[in-house]
């Protein structure tokens, strides 16, 4: 039987509505089976009532079942039932969504919290103290010995709130090493999504690494001896200045070194906002799959055979 999504049409109308193909979100798995029950189960049972307390042949009561059966399997496999049950189906999401558009500041939090039970809770329980309310959040293991893991957060907040009012609740729910920033609404998207869709850029046009490494990590590369798009004010044709902030940037984990086809490695910088260890991994499996394609399209250039003139 088809699954109960309503996602059969486009819903161009509709809050949660991709702007592209119109189509809603996939709703989860278990508000999908609450609703299908929610859509079935009255109806067999007025149904099944009915037709038990009816005197007629049993033939006759069977063909009935039968039909109405059919009739729901229908009825549930076509999009009216989703549509019915749209505000149910997903109402997480629009919740979410509501929270976002009312939220009067988004800020993005970082820190660290002891790799144990409830530690989340009490900074979630801290930060809901001064108002914020968390929409997005993302565990990053820490390696090493420590056992500890680091946290990244996007939260809504009142519009006076403070960047010290937050990492006071944070210091206070036990957290360390914590930091704010200011965000957008940008911040809400899927990395997973947008790192595919870097990645595809990447395979098609691997010069365009350095652009695209700027868009991942929301951070400025420096591109020694790379021509660099005027569209892109984010890349610079050069190293950072000075051996001094090189070491600086490095030892405050906010400057990343990504291999090229060219040997030059490009610099990824940014100032204040440490590089988490998934953020790491993303940048450099896409510079490694620039050069992975840089690589096969020079040796594919090379064992080409050459055509004869004339």
């Amino acid at each position: 039987m088809k699954r109960l999504t309503g996602h059969s049409r486009p819903h161009h109308g509709h809050p949660l509505a991709c702007p592209d193909c119109g189509q809603l979100p996939e709703p989860a798995q278990l508000r999908r089976t609450l609703a299908l029950v929610a859509a079935v189960l009255p109806v067999e049972l007025a149904v099944h009532a009915l037709i038990v307390g009816l005197h007629l042949p049993l033939l006759l009561k069977v063909l009935l079942l039968t039909v109405t059966a059919t009739v729901l399997a229908i009825w549930v496999a076509e999009p009216s039932a989703a549509r019915l049950l749209r505000g149910f189906l997903h109402a997480p999401e629009l919740k979410r969504r509501q929270e976002i558009d009312e939220a009067q500041a988004l800020w993005r939090v970082r820190f660290t919290l002891p790799d144990r039970a409830g530690a989340l809770e009490r900074v979630t329980h801290g930060l809901a103290v001064v108002g914020a309310n968390i929409l997005v959040i993302h565990v990053h293991p820490l390696g090493g010995q420590t056992a500890h893991v680091l946290d990244e957060l996007v939260l809504s907040a009142p519009a006076g709130l403070r960047e010290e009012d937050l990492l006071g609740a944070l210091r206070g729910a036990g957290a360390r090493d914590g930091a704010a920033w200011p965000t957008s609404p940008m911040a809400l998207g899927d990395a997973q999504t947008r790192s595919l869709g870097l990645a595809a850029r990447v395979a098609a046009e691997p010069q365009s690494l350095p652009e695209a490494l700027a868009e991942l990590l929301g951070a400025r590369i420096h591109a020694p001896g790379i021509a660099v798009s005027p569209t892109a004010p984010a890349v610079t044709p050069g190293p950072l200045p000075g051996p001094e902030d090189l070491a600086a940037a490095r030892a405050a984990g906010t400057l990343l070194s990504l291999p090229t086809a060219s040997g030059e490695p490009l610099l990824a910088h940014r100032p204040g906002e440490p590089f988490t260890p998934a953020e790491s991994a993303r940048a450099h499996r896409l510079a490694e799959l620039a050069e992975a394609v840089q690589v096969a399209r020079t040796r594919w250039a090379a064992e080409a055979p050459v055509q004869p003139r004339g």
